[in-house]
């Protein structure tokens, strides 16, 4: 009996212990946000940029001082009023560009405006003005013309800017004549000391674009290609003592520049007229002479 009372017991499978869950790990779980404290947020920032929006258009940051600066010429009263009346409907935290622009719209002489304002009510306006850098002739008459082939018709054109000859002066804002057009380009890309020495550009069907110097030689320069390098290689050419009383200087090809003599300086309507280097350096150039200038270009 004893012995099959022990063997019933070994027989018996014996409970295992519970084991506990395993613990998740790495994971926090935020509080869920109550709805009410959600609205409140929400209601908190609408709020916020409302007062922001009111404050930012309102009288109290209003413009009431506004300095414009950098004017000149005959339209510079009414352009003064243009931007102080415009500047005075904006404030100093909300400033409309576009109607400043618009104001200075009839008024070709501004190219661009900059604008700093000073809280709570002052504004100042920086105006850039075109720079005329010739003027445009026809049967007397004369328009200026900025960088950019903007005419400047109610500017007072100065007599020492360099003359483009046209066939009729436009009626427009833009320079529309392609010769006139490559011709500011080529002053707009020349030196300052170099632009005050012009007196004339021409086109001539022999050389192309043709800058006339003051008491000097004609320039010819070709196309429009490379006209910062071929005005670099004119003002080397004239710095050479070789270069003394020549008719003309050729930088149509600016790595290989020439200066040379011909019978008559070449003109603005007969440029043409020249000899060409190679004629100069054959010996036909004179007292003068011939020169090439290398620019290591």
């Amino acid at each position: 009996m004893i012995a099959q009372e022990l063997r019933g017991r070994l027989r018996r499978p014996v409970a295992s212990a519970p084991q506990a869950e395993p613990r998740a790990q790495g994971r926090f779980r935020l509080p869920r946000p109550r709805p009410r404290l959600l609205l409140a947020l929400v209601a908190a920032l609408v709020i916020l940029a409302g007062a922001w929006l009111w404050f930012r258009d309102s009288s109290l940051v209003g413009v009431k001082r506004v300095t414009v600066s950098g004017l000149s010429g005959p339209d510079a009263g009414r352009i003064r009023d243009a931007l102080t009346t415009a500047a005075r409907n904006m404030t100093t935290l909300h400033v409309h560009m576009d109607q400043l622009h618009t104001a200075v719209t009839p008024y070709p002489a501004v190219k661009r405006l900059q604008v700093s304002t000073h809280f709570p009510h002052g504004m100042t306006i920086r105006v850039v003005e075109q720079v005329p850098v010739a003027a445009l002739t026809f049967d007397g008459r004369r328009v200026a013309v900025a960088s950019d082939g903007t005419l400047l018709h109610d500017l007072v054109t100065v007599a020492s800017l360099p003359v483009i000859p046209v066939s009729a002066l436009p009626g427009g804002s833009q320079v529309s004549d392609p010769n006139a057009l490559d011709a500011v380009r080529l002053l707009a890309s020349a030196p300052y000391p170099m632009l005050a020495r012009v007196s004339l550009v021409s086109t001539a069907a022999a050389h192309g674009l043709v800058a006339q110097l003051r008491a000097g030689p004609s320039i010819f320069f070709g196309d429009t290609r490379d006209l910062v390098l071929k005005w670099t290689a004119a003002a080397a050419v004239l710095a050479d003592p070789g270069s003394a009383g020549a008719a003309y200087i050729d930088v149509t090809d600016p790595r290989r520049p020439a200066a040379g003599a011909g019978s008559a300086a070449p003109g603005a309507g007969s440029p043409a007229s020249a000899q060409t280097p190679a004629a100069a350096s054959s010996g036909a150039s004179g007292a003068s002479g011939s020169t090439t200038a290398p620019t290591g270009g």
